[in-house]
């Protein structure tokens, strides 16, 4: 099945063009085939399929890092 812009959208593929671009110039998304003369389509089993099993399905791990030391509270001691 041809994907429309119209259809990556809807199933929540991609929130915008920007997106589309982005993905596509850094993320190796599929450039897709021009069907008209406005008109751009990817095919869902050998484009976009195969390109979304490739994405890493965990979320990005966050780094440990000891963060600044914290002043020693002072809490109930009046100045």
């Amino acid at each position: 099945m041809r994907l429309r812009y119209s259809d990556l959208k809807a199933r929540g593929i991609v929130k915008n063009r920007v997106t589309l671009s982005n993905w596509q110039k850094k993320h190796g998304f599929p450039k897709g085939q021009m069907t008209g003369p406005n008109t751009r389509t990817w095919d869902e089993e050998t484009e976009v399929n195969p390109w979304l099993a490739s994405r890493p399905t965990a979320p990005k791990p966050v780094p440990k890092s000891p963060g600044r030391k914290r002043k020693a509270d002072h809490a109930g001691v009046e100045a």
